[in-house]
This record gives structure tokens, C-alpha cells and sequence, in this order.
């Protein structure tokens, strides 16, 4: 009888025989890339389950790497269970199709995150999904909006770009008392701010405990930090919700990149250290700001007549050692007196802040709106004049003070 033959090195490169010896542990998980999940016999083939992060089938459904970082995230935001996706627009479309079908209604705040709008304007509307446009600040208004075919409510705290805090526990109770399901874009809060799925502080899950159904988080922002990666995630703490989720997650065919999650954990034990120390240079930067002759209106929440102020002391007050906490974020209105122009000018003229999109890393940005385009109610709690957001970073602070009186020098002949 013919020995086989010593197979190619190609081969033998391929189906190489070593296996490392367990017991390797470090800061840093290890980062497991796959598409391919190898099954040591068919009955393993067909008895594993994915559904339920019980063991691995295919890269697209996880992988240790990704199990990991849902797992943390749920902790952090205090749920149960956690999808990742590519982006925070993705995990807001995921849920969005996942709970809406045809003749459904969806609810979204005023001050929602532009592209949520967007996604209801168009393409919830080609699946014959209707929507409806509430008054964040306004309780009864989101109320008398609710009708027997509103199945889902978004929520925003604070609001996009205004930053208007609404009263949050009041709006979960007025959607719990109806039966609807509510979805918070929780970046902003990061999980640090307060906890979505507790909002009165029982426990998470405990009798008598408020909170929001599913939370939805874009990654991209704190907990990455480095302006590098776009990730989102969706985190709930009802079982039945979640498998809702995860099959048109699945059957969407939304997956992560090993190395992008790889920097997310990289960075995650950093983020509450990050995030306050944002904060403190926002509050500080802000309350400078309000002292400018150019500007009308500093809009933060953490600021005393700041819409929303006292809503957002009832619920992040406490947080930081009662310190509060309010993210890196803020905005003013630069009176109408000046023109769009020297608005421009005072944007262009900015040395440290850029111009660019996004928030949470380490540079700090600056973006003016044209807010009348982006709303469709009231807004009378806002003064008159344009709308210019600052997204600070972690440069030093009196780096930053230095720059922004610099530019409105030059653009508005003040500081």
C-alpha cells in the first residue's frame, strides 16, 4: 500500500498543528477576527445556538471579541442584553425596523438628532410607517399625540444641538401608562449622566422602577474617544425586546470590525475620567461665554436658565459625586444683530476648535446651524439669532478661553 505523501507546506501552513497553551491573561482582551467559525463535528454544527451568546456560529453573529464588548456596555448602561452595529444612525434605523410595521406610528421629539427625522421622513414612510413630531419640553403635548397606532417614542436627553433636557421621567411614565415602548438616544449621557433604565434610582428591575425600554448609543462619541471609530449599540433588559432586535439585526446582516472594538474596549476603563473632565471644561467655557456681549443665549444644561435646567438637576444632579454631569457639549445663540456672515467668520477664525462634525474625542470642534431649517415647532425658549455648537475636547482650558476670545475679536470686535 502507497504512505501518503507529506502534504504541501501551503498545507501544512494552513492546518498547522499547535495550539497555544490556555492561561494567557492580560489587560487587554484578546481580539478574535472571524468570519468562518470552525464546528469539531456536525452535531455541534447543528445543536449551537447563537441567539442567546451560548457559543459561536458565524463572525457575523460574535465572536469572544464582541461578546465582551456587549457585555461590558450592557453594564454600563445597566441592561441585559446589547447589539453592536457600524454606527449610532444604525442603531437607531435597527430598532426603528425592528418594532414598526406597516400603519404604525412612531413619536420623535422636535430636537430629535436630525438624521432619526430623516429616516422617518423617507424610508419609514416607503414601509407605510407614519410619524408625528412632539414638544419635548411639553409632557401633555407628547400625551395628546399618542393614538391606538403609536408603537414606539423617541427619546433624546438632552435634545440635539439646543439641548433642551425634558422631563424624562414623565415622558417613560406617560408611554408606559399606554402601553407604548420608548427608545432613548442615550450618548449624551453615556450611561454616566444617569441611568436610563432607572430613572427614580429603585434598581434596575427592581418593583416600582421607571425606565426606558431600549437605549440606543453611538460608540463613536465617549466611549472610543479618539474620533477614530464609528460603532453604535442598542441595550435593553426585556428578553422578548431583545430577540426582537437581534433577528433584524441578523437578517440586516449588521456586523463590527474586530479592530474597532478591539478600540472601544482599549478605551472603555478610560471613559468616565474622559467624560467629566470634558465636562468640567464645557461648564467652564460656557459660563464664559455667557458673559460675551455677542452672545444671547448659552444653552447647556448644567446652566441655570438653561432650558431644561431644573429636569436635568432632578435626574443627573446627583451623579459625580453631586457634582452633576453634562458631557462636553454646549451651544449658543449668537445675537441677531450679527450676521450669518460674522457668525461664519468667528467659526473660520477659531484656532483650536475645527470645524467638523461629531463629539466626544480629544479635539474640540465647532459647528453653526441653521436651526430654523431643523425644526418644525416653538421655539420661543430660544432667544433670536444663530445657533453655534462647541463640542470640547480635552485640550487645556485656558488654551481653549483664549481661542474663542481671539475669534469673536476678529468677527464681532468683542471678547
Amino acid at each position: 500500500m502507497k504512505q501518503p505523501s507529506t502534504p504541501d507546506l501551503s498545507t501544512r501552513l494552513i492546518h498547522h498543528e499547535y495550539t497555544p497553551p490556555q492561561g494567557f491573561h492580560a489587560p487587554q482582551p484578546a481580539v478574535h477576527k472571524a468570519s468562518t467559525v470552525i464546528f469539531p463535528n456536525v452535531a455541534a454544527m447543528r445543536a449551537r445556538e447563537w441567539k442567546d451568546k451560548s457559543s459561536y456560529t458565524y463572525g457575523l453573529h460574535g465572536t469572544p471579541t464582541t461578546y465582551q464588548l456587549e457585555e461590558r456596555l450592557a453594564t454600563l448602561e445597566g441592561g441585559l442584553q446589547c447589539l453592536l452595529v457600524p454606527s449610532g444612525l444604525a442603531a437607531i434605523s435597527t430598532v426603528s425596523l425592528a418594532l414598526l410595521r406597516q400603519g404604525d406610528e412612531v413619536l420623535i421629539p422636535d430636537n430629535a438628532y436630525g438624521p432619526n427625522k430623516a429616516l422617518a421622513e423617507v424610508e419609514l414612510r416607503h414601509y407605510g410607517i407614519r410619524h408625528r413630531i412632539y414638544d419635548p419640553l411639553d409632557p401633555a403635548d407628547l400625551a395628546s399625540k399618542i393614538t391606538d397606532a403609536t408603537r414606539l417614542v423617541w427619546l433624546e436627553a438632552p435634545g440635539s444641538v439646543t439641548l433642551e433636557f425634558p422631563d424624562l421621567v414623565e415622558q417613560v411614565r406617560i408611554c408606559r401608562a399606554r402601553g407604548v415602548a420608548t427608545v432613548l438616544d442615550n450618548t449624551w449621557g453615556a450611561g454616566l449622566a444617569f441611568a436610563p433604565f432607572d430613572l427614580l434610582g429603585h434598581g434596575a428591575g427592581a418593583e416600582g422602577a421607571l425606565g426606558v425600554d431600549v437605549s440606543v448609543h453611538a460608540l463613536t462619541k465617549y466611549p472610543s474617544g479618539g474620533g477614530d471609530v464609528l460603532m453604535g449599540s442598542i441595550t435593553t433588559r426585556d428578553e422578548g425586546l431583545h430577540l426582537r432586535i437581534k433577528l433584524t439585526h441578523m437578517r440586516l446582516g449588521l456586523g463590527v470590525g474586530a479592530n474597532d472594538v478591539e478600540a472601544v474596549l482599549r478605551a472603555l476603563p478610560s471613559m468616565a475620567l474622559r467624560y467629566h473632565a470634558h465636562d468640567a471644561a464645557a461648564r467652564d467655557l460656557a459660563q464664559w461665554m455667557g458673559l460675551q456681549p455677542a452672545v444671547a443665549q448659552v444653552l447647556h444644561p448644567a446652566l441655570p436658565g438653561s432650558p431644561g435646567h431644573a429636569q436635568w438637576k432632578a435626574l443627573c444632579g446627583a451623579a459625580n459625586g453631586g457634582q452633576g454631569a453634562a458631557a462636553g457639549l454646549f451651544s449658543v445663540v449668537i445675537d441677531a444683530r450679527h450676521s450669518q456672515a460674522q457668525v461664519d467668520a468667528f467659526c473660520d477664525g477659531l484656532r483650536l476648535f475645527k470645524l467638523g462634525y461629531s463629539w466626544g474625542g480629544p479635539m474640540s470642534l465647532v459647528v453653526p446651524y441653521d436651526l430654523p431649517s431643523m425644526r418644525t415647532g416653538a421655539t420661543a425658549h430660544l432667544r433670536p439669532g444663530t445657533v453655534v455648537r462647541f463640542s470640547v475636547g480635552l485640550e487645556a482650558v485656558d488654551d481653549l478661553r483664549a481661542d474663542l476670545a481671539q475669534a469673536m475679536h476678529q468677527a464681532f470686535g468683542t471678547a
